[in-house]
């Protein structure tokens, strides 16, 4: 039978390298599950939204002084992103979505196109330098992600924009809030709204 105390303690653990290391939820749970195998236990990996907890825990314990403002420079990227490629009915998902994110983290957004390629016509008639990967998409078939690097300002740095290239039917689902409250994903109109909100 697993144990809950050793699940939390992979939340935990998960949680750190979310936050110090940049680490997404899946990586980090299954690294944090491998540090605490030498005990013998079987051991069961916590869900998403009990890491999240432990990471706004983690947040508020040791980066409450800097995370609130480097969030605010990722959600600013993101909304110029999102103001950019409006036509795609872009929503920003991820860390900076949830309020989670640092500046370890980059800015994920999702695109739905009714033809696949719009998107990445788009960026070649606008001249805008990106790179192609993919992910798993909402049917377990891979999608186009194209990546592109910002700066921001605040940061001092470049931001790595992750878009992906939905089907607009895919478009219907992750708008329902989740057993904390929360939705996955939301527009530039909730975006704007979570800012004005924080400020």
């Amino acid at each position: 039978m697993p144990d809950s105390n050793a699940t939390a303690e992979i939340a935990a653990l998960a949680a750190r390298l979310v936050v110090d290391e940049g680490l997404e939820y899946g990586p980090a749970k299954r690294r944090a599950s491998q540090n605490l195998k030498h005990r013998g236990q079987r051991l069961a990996l916590p869900d998403n939204l009990e890491v999240e907890e432990e990471v706004r825990g983690y947040l508020a314990l040791f980066h409450a002084d800097t995370q609130p403002g480097e969030l605010s420079a990722l959600r600013d990227v993101a909304a110029q992103w999102m103001a950019r490629l409006a036509e795609f009915r872009p929503h920003l998902t991820g860390a900076v979505w949830r309020g989670t994110a640092t500046r370890l983290n980059g800015v994920h957004l999702q695109l739905f196109c009714d033809d696949s390629k719009a998107a990445e016509i788009a960026f070649l008639n606008q001249g805008i330098p990106y790179e192609q990967a993919s992910t798993g998409g909402p049917r377990g078939n891979p999608v186009d992600v194209l990546v592109v690097s910002s700066p921001s300002a605040v940061l001092k740095e470049d931001v790595t924009v992750y878009l992906s290239v939905l089907d607009h039917d895919d478009l219907k689902g992750g708008l329902k809030p989740d057993a904390s409250g929360r939705t996955s994903r939301g527009d530039l109109a909730a975006l704007r709204q979570l800012m004005a909100a924080a400020a």
